[in-house]
């Protein structure tokens, strides 16, 4: 009988046996979890029309071996996220990169955010094909809904068949949920962020408040995926930062743009929102439509399988839907233990607090995000940044059966969570540099600062 001989290579072997010994530690935890007391035990039928997470090009939702527990939204929760008083609707005019726009972070973060497109070729590229998604008409629609709406008999296929589009016009994850009424922005700005940030405009033009009066019942959230590879090459703030956001911003764009435009042709309202034109936030979207949870990094939400390792977008509409519920997957309790973000983040911006605080009527990490906005828009070695995004342990370091039983061990309590980032730190993962995968040129050879860097006159006023 011929030998078989099994090759395990060094990594391969300590794979195996932390894999082995995990398995034999998570049995003997006693989970000290700290679950919201809204949650559902019932797992998730993926198959079950009934809970709107079915489609027939995807018929199971890739959560990548996480333990994910339906939650509820209702006036006291959003998901995992416990609402503690009013929550009120912001203005994009207080976002981050405006307030970097208009100089109140410093002239050097302005000047690189308005002379981003410029500097950077790859980003110049993805940003010039953003431009022409970014107009009013584009994400409104160039004429109101026909006049005979198609008869929805049956909202749940409706929303299947939605989630089929998505799918078809090449997202990577789906949702639909009920849209929250505080995920509305106040007010949005004209120009638009994204037309600053392209490069379409002249960056001396004075920003508008326009308030935002549309209130639709339904929204639909679609992800896109960075590239791995280059995110496990990356130091996450390096040259390929920006474009790595950029192509992602690009095909969310896309997808938005023409599903809103497909919903309008069947005789309904809808708007695209996205990258270059928001009028809405899309944190409490991504919950309410089942695709995350809110994390450490403030209001940034994690998915359970690509982690923050995606952008997204959405489109509002009074189509007739069935909304997925929000999902708990234990990222409250992970957030808890693993400060792996905090550690990295270079512009210092993320809490170590051990608890979510109140902001705004909810619980929260409190995160400075004029720090990070200062960091992103100001940063001289590369552009932009993404190091939390590169160091979480939930952002899929390789597709592989090693990390979906990480991910499943992460997501059952602090003690799990706590295992999960030891085994994460013990095999580098998030802080190296894997050089093979690296394609792209870098800082400083393509980006050269032109004579008179940094102007010293700001022209945007303060609110």
């Amino acid at each position: 009988m011929e030998e078989k001989k099994i090759n395990l290579s060094r990594r391969g072997f300590l794979k195996a046996g932390v894999a082995a010994a995990a398995a034999g530690v998570i049995g003997a935890i006693n989970p000290d979890v700290l679950k919201a007391e809204n949650a559902s035990l019932v797992s998730l039928d993926y198959a079950s029309p009934a809970n709107g997470n079915w489609s027939k090009l995807v018929p199971k939702m890739n959560y990548g071996g996480a333990s994910v527990r339906y939650a509820e939204h209702n006036d006291q929760w959003l998901g995992t996220s416990q609402i503690v008083g009013e929550v009120q609707n912001i203005s994009e005019y207080d976002n981050g990169f405006t307030m970097a726009i208009r100089g109140e972070l410093g002239e050097i973060p302005r000047w690189n955010y308005v002379t981003q497109g410029k500097r950077d070729p790859m980003a110049s590229g993805l940003g010039f094909a953003i431009s022409f998604l970014s107009t009013d008409k584009a994400v409104e629609g160039p004429a109101p809904p026909r006049a005979e709406k198609l008869p929805v008999p049956d909202p749940e296929i409706m929303s299947k068949h939605i989630k089929d589009t998505c799918y078809y016009l090449r997202a990577d994850e789906v949702g639909i949920g009920k849209m929250p009424a505080y995920a509305y922005y106040s007010h949005r700005i004209s120009p638009t962020h994204g037309d600053y940030a392209t490069g379409k405009i002249d960056p001396n033009l004075l920003m508008e408040e326009i308030p935002v009066t549309e209130r639709l019942p339904y929204v639909i959230c679609v992800a896109v995926e960075q590239h791995l590879e280059t995110w496990l090459a990356s130091t996450g703030y390096d040259g390929i930062a920006k474009s790595q956001s950029y192509r992602a911003y690009h095909a969310t764009a896309n997808i938005t743009v023409m599903l809103a435009q497909y919903i309008r042709s069947l005789g309904y309202r809808a708007r695209a929102h996205h990258f270059a034109n928001y009028a809405s936030v899309m944190g409490p979207i991504l919950i309410a439509c089942g695709m995350g949870e809110l994390t450490r990094t403030g209001d940034c939400v994690a998915h359970p399988r690509m982690g923050f390792r995606n952008k997204v977008a959405a489109v509002t509409t009074d189509l007739p839907l069935v909304p997925d519920k929000p999902i708990d997957f234990g990222m409250l309790d992970f957030c808890r233990v693993c400060r792996k973000c905090s550690e990295n983040c270079p512009g210092e911006a993320i809490s170590f607090d051990e608890e979510p605080v109140k902001y705004n009527g909810y619980l929260r990490w409190n995160s400075d995000f004029r720090k990070c906005a200062a960091f992103r828009t100001g940063n001289q070695e590369g552009f932009s940044c993404g190091r939390c995004v590169k160091v979480c342990p939930w952002s899929s370091k390789e597709d592989s059966w090693f990390h979906e039983a990480g991910v499943w061990i992460g997501s059952k309590g602090k003690q799990s969570a706590s295992l999960l980032k030891q085994i994460d730190d013990m095999f580098g993962y998030g802080t190296e540099e894997i050089t093979k995968y690296k394609w792209w040129l870098e800082w400083p050879e393509l980006f050269p600062m032109p004579a008179g860097y940094p102007p010293t006159q700001t022209t945007q006023p303060s609110k």
